[in-house]
């Protein structure tokens, strides 16, 4: 762990209970594709990035992802009503970091340097991405910090022969078999 993830871990440790703290580090050990969220288009374009993505159903192709209400994303989200999911692989690291707000970077800043393009519901879409789901909005539940995005897949396209960006114990990481 560097010397920045030490730090922010002791400071945000300090804020959570025990039992949070315990749940976190466990968390931790779940290993994750790292993907980002993308809604809105020009000046008005945002995204995070996430781990927290998992199928919901093949009929109707469904997906869910869960996403922090404080999120800067959340309110653009529920707004636009379409938003697309970005599977990363693993040269897409600077991606995931930029839409994760390393940097300060915010809103449209975070799309630069990589190419993007839309499918049907003109939400971003990274042209390289490992897998992406262009999604409309089906519900949005509220549980605790989160919302828990429920996302009707109206398109999908993916990149054949390609490995995926994962996130283990704070780092990313890659396939090693």
């Amino acid at each position: 762990m560097n010397a920045h993830a030490s730090l922010t871990a002791a400071v945000r440790a300090s804020e959570l209970p025990d039992g949070a703290l315990a749940f976190r580090a466990a968390m931790r050990k779940l290993a994750g594709a790292v993907s980002v969220l993308t809604v809105g288009q020009g000046e008005a374009r945002t995204g995070l990035t996430a781990t927290s993505v998992t199928s919901l159903s093949v009929e109707p192709p469904t997906l869910l992802i869960c996403v922090n209400r404080a999120a800067s994303s959340a309110a653009p989200l529920l707004k636009e009503r379409a938003f697309a999911i970005n599977v990363l692989r693993p040269h897409h690291q600077d991606v995931a970091d930029r839409f994760a707000g390393k940097g300060g970077l915010k809103g449209p800043e975070r799309y630069q340097g990589a190419d993007w393009t839309r499918l049907e519901t003109g939400a971003p879409v990274l042209a390289d991405a490992l897998a992406a789901f262009d999604c409309e909005l089906e519900d949005a539940i509220e549980r605790h910090s989160h919302l828990i995005v429920i996302g009707r897949v109206v398109a999908s396209r993916i990149t054949e022969s390609a490995e995926p960006l994962l996130y283990w114990a704070g780092d990313y990481r890659g396939l090693a078999l």
